[in-house]
């Protein structure tokens, strides 16, 4: 139980940084940095409790790629959804009274991004979270937090730069993007972590006999 609050927590903060910086926040920079920065440092919170996974499109991810045990796919999946839309009520709360212009991507070039730069960060956290070369280290919060500034910097204007499902919920919650759009999120994201679990499996060769998870491995970030 503790893994799933963690994961709803977490989730939380990230959908509620996300909502107040981009409804009503400052101009420019201050969104993707700020949604970067609270990501990482929620990682580093929660990672030895849950893995900090808060996207379902990295819970697949490192299900695929071993590390997060089938019984615990759908209760992620279910704490990340929830945290996400509590926070899409809070901001609304918060922000009550501040227009909102709703997203209007085209369809193509936004499925293409949110695949993209989905596909790179669940390619980042399986690379610096559960690779043998890379495992005891310090610095994947925040390779990870990293990795969705730079998406968000790079194709926010394109996608929005959601790159998670929990948070493709969440903007659709607050209004930021209108329900007929989530298919576009839900499809490229969960394709996204799809690919990049299988590409990690093809390139990490090394890491496949300790791909099933021990008996202390609850889907965090460890070695088995």
């Amino acid at each position: 139980m503790e893994k799933y609050l963690t994961e709803l927590i977490g989730t939380f903060f990230l959908v509620l940084t996300v909502g107040c910086t981009v409804i009503g926040g400052g101009p420019g920079v201050i969104a993707p940095l700020a949604i970067g920065t609270v990501l990482a440092v929620m990682i580093c919170a929660g990672g030895h409790i849950s893995g900090g996974h808060y996207n379902p499109a990295v819970t697949l991810g490192v299900w695929i790629r071993g590390r997060c045990e089938t019984k615990d796919v759908i209760p992620y999946w279910v704490s990340q959804v929830i945290g996400g839309i509590l926070a899409a009520l809070a901001v609304k709360y918060l922000r009550q009274g501040v227009a909102i212009k709703p997203l209007a991507p085209a369809v193509g070039p936004a499925l293409l991004a949110e695949f993209l730069f989905t596909f790179a960060l669940v390619y980042v956290v399986l690379n610096t979270a559960t690779s043998k070369g890379t495992a005891g280290n310090s610095f994947y919060g925040f390779a990870i937090g990293l990795t969705v500034m730079v998406g968000a910097f790079a194709v926010g204007d394109i996608s929005g730069g959601a790159f998670n499902p929990a948070v493709a919920l969440g903007i659709t919650t607050m209004g930021l993007s209108p329900f007929s759009n989530i298919w576009i999120y839900l499809v490229a994201e969960l394709a996204g972590g799809t690919a990049a679990g299988f590409t990690f499996k093809a390139l990490s060769i090394g890491d496949r006999e300790a791909a099933t998870p021990s008996a202390s491995d609850t889907g965090q970030f460890t070695e088995a």
